[in-house]
């Protein structure tokens, strides 16, 4: 039979913190205060499959994709580990595509491992490919 998973803890709240003030740094959009809470092997994978090691390279690709976005955080799903806790944010992103068009509701979830205090990695999922395509007449 496999071993219980650890009860929620002090650290486990902590590691949601890292969490929420990595993402608020990240809309505001602050790429170096971002990175004071990620390790030094830390790996982004974007939605599409986008690889990076810097909170500037997730920024600066959104600079492109949005004039401006930020995240409605619903909630986080934190599952505890021996040596990580994965923290899963999961919301809706609001703001203005390039032409100035604003949009709502768009779905999407981070998944951060955090590991001795830090985030390691993350990895992105949204549906703004997906929304694009309709804007465009282009229905998969």
């Amino acid at each position: 039979m496999p071993a219980a998973a650890p009860a929620p803890s002090a650290q486990t709240s902590d590691d949601v913190a890292i969490v929420r003030a990595f993402l608020d740094a990240s809309m505001k959009p602050d790429a170096e205060r971002a990175a004071s809470y990620i390790a030094a092997d830390f790996k982004l994978t974007f939605t599409g499959g986008r690889s990076f090691d810097h909170p500037s390279g997730s920024i600066g690709f959104n600079a492109k994709r949005y004039r401006w976005v930020k995240k409605a955080i619903e909630r986080f799903d934190v599952v505890t580990g021996g040596e990580e806790t994965i923290v899963y944010s999961i919301g809706t992103l609001y703001g203005e595509w390039p032409d100035g068009t604003p949009f709502k509701d768009n779905r999407y979830i981070d998944r951060f491992v955090v590991r001795g205090g830090r985030i390691v990695r993350m990895d992105v999922w949204n549906d703004s490919a997906e929304r694009i395509l309709v804007r465009n007449g282009i229905e998969a």
